[in-house]
């Protein structure tokens, strides 16, 4: 996971992440951005497959939207801590 590099939204990676895993990701997501205001309480693993593209519940976005808020939160705060 790169900020400089997203991932796509038809990633073969992405299609194979199970329900877990984005469950995961979505815990993550929402520790790393409450200090910055990102709150979905209600996000969830979608059942949904839109064209390839595996759908989180937070108004149907792709898991790799998830994927690729995680790596820019990530990049901000490893630039925030450099001296």
């Amino acid at each position: 996971m790169n900020a400089l590099h997203p991932i796509q939204p038809a990633d073969p990676a992405v299609r194979h992440l199970t329900g877990r895993q984005i469950a995961e990701l979505i815990v993550e997501l929402r520790a790393e951005g409450r200090e910055f205001g990102l709150l979905w309480p209600s996000a969830q693993p979608g059942e949904t497959v839109l064209n390839g593209r595996v759908l989180v519940s937070l108004g149907n976005v792709p898991a790799s939207t998830l994927i690729n808020l995680l790596a820019l939160l990530r990049e901000y705060r490893r630039h925030r801590s450099r001296p």
